[in-house]
């Protein structure tokens, strides 16, 4: 679960995202300190803007989840337009809310608790695909030490 107010730069998406029938192409979002401060799209602007706008909270990531570029689904090299089935092939962000039972008695926690603890309360919780075959990432430690967790869109260990 990314921390509400800790995520900065630009994301951009590696997959065409479906939503309400819709669909959002080639976009980028913006991110300073949490919040969605920017996006583009060269197709489906209008429904990205409504779906950032649903609420506060949607103005936030609620996921991150790290999937291998060499995944069963990714190498069927299928694009299904549904993001159950997409997101199972690519490294994903979600806008939105986040999954309370990602923290411990997190279920139990009301929409303050899990502010409170770091988390995203929204109506709206909608993947989009991040992974690429160059994806690297870099995980840093409480010392400060760099460790690669990713490197060429596939798991570094």
């Amino acid at each position: 679960m990314p921390k509400k107010t800790g995520v900065n730069g630009i994301v951009y998406s590696s997959k065409p995202l479906n939503y309400g029938g819709n669909l959002i192409d080639n976009f980028s979002i913006t991110f300073k300190d949490g919040r969605i401060v920017d996006f583009t799209a060269e197709t489906g602007y209008d429904t990205l803007k409504h779906l950032v706008g649903t609420d506060e909270g949607s103005h936030y990531l609620g996921e991150v989840a790290l999937v291998p570029y060499n995944s069963p689904i990714s190498n069927s090299g299928i694009i299904f337009y549904n993001t159950l089935y997409d997101e199972n092939a690519s490294c994903h962000l979600a806008i939105g809310r986040a999954y309370s039972l990602c923290i411990k008695d997190g279920e139990k926690m009301s929409e303050e608790e899990l502010e409170k603890a770091g988390g995203n309360y929204s109506l709206a919780h909608v993947d989009f695909m991040i992974g690429t075959e160059d994806l690297s990432i870099i995980g840093i430690d409480e010392a400060g030490n760099e460790s690669y967790v990713f490197q060429n869109g596939n798991w570094a260990f």
